[in-house]
């Protein structure tokens, strides 16, 4: 499937000017990733509180994109100028998931959607990015293969928030893409865990 990594260069390449920037400026990658997380949050209570108005789902697909811009900021600043710590690898982590958690489970509350598909679809994400951590503990990278990436997450449920904030009636077309992502994200747990087991010493 084809990813948002395959940009990821290019993107790096057009964030690198603020990068530098915010790096003269001593800003750090905790801070980063603790904006993210903020934003991620703020965005989540307003589609729970307005989840009857679909103007407010227009907010997720800008939230996504500023997350995935701050994820490229927070991992430049990390392997570019040298400003890692050992809070900063488990903020991370803890970041992105929480911060998924924040801005997907929301789509459970809006009137139509099942949540008894979204919730699953937001479980098997942390499982996925639990077992591409897990990797690191015997001996392997920390892996993120597909096919359902963070970014691929991303896509997905920003297209459906704009599909459904322009008036999409959530229906059997609806469920069928959350159950694709569940199958896909059970492929996914499965690759990486694969992708580890043969990179483990």
């Amino acid at each position: 499937m084809p990813s948002l990594y395959d940009l990821k260069s290019a993107f790096q390449d057009l964030l690198r000017p603020l990068t530098r920037l915010m790096a003269r400026a001593g800003v750090t990658p905790n801070q980063v990733t603790v904006a993210a997380m903020v934003l991620s949050f703020a965005v989540g209570g307003i589609v729970m509180w307005g989840r009857q108005t679909r103007w407010v789902l227009f907010l997720i697909p800008l939230a996504l994109f500023l997350r995935m811009a701050v994820s490229t900021i927070h991992e430049m600043l990390t392997h570019e100028y040298d400003s890692t710590s050992k809070l900063d690898s488990i903020l991370n982590e803890l970041g992105d998931v929480l911060s998924d958690m924040a801005l997907y489970l929301p789509f459970a509350a809006i009137p139509g959607v099942s949540g008894i598909l979204v919730v699953p679809v937001v479980v098997l994400a942390l499982v996925s990015e639990m077992t591409g951590v897990l990797a690191v503990q015997i001996g392997a990278q920390r892996r993120s293969d597909g096919p359902m990436r963070k970014s691929d997450r991303a896509v997905i449920f920003s297209l459906l928030a704009l599909m459904l904030g322009f008036g999409a009636q959530p229906g059997r077309w609806l469920d069928a893409v959350l159950v694709l992502m569940l199958a896909l994200l059970v492929l996914t747990i499965f690759n990486r865990a694969y992708q580890a087991l043969n990179e483990a010493p």
